[in-house]
């Protein structure tokens, strides 16, 4: 599979990690547990859904949330 394509599934891994949860929000450290990819994947497919409008990302102190849009 080439990059494009990882990161797509790992695109889907993440959104399917939500189980259908819109506005509940899951740390980057959970998704990454969840999805199971590297922190370099994570960022990769994370910027993928929030370019295409799919997620939030939210920065409280030193942590990052995402959640459904």
């Amino acid at each position: 599979m080439d990059i494009w394509g990882e990161i797509g599934s790992s695109a889907g891994k993440i959104w399917s990690a939500f189980g259908g949860a819109v506005g509940k929000p899951l740390t980057a450290v959970e998704l990454k547990r969840k999805v199971g990819v590297d922190d370099t994947m994570l960022c990769m497919a994370l910027g993928w859904l929030a370019r295409e409008e799919k997620v939030v990302i939210d920065r409280k102190g030193d942590k990052l949330y995402v959640s459904l849009k």
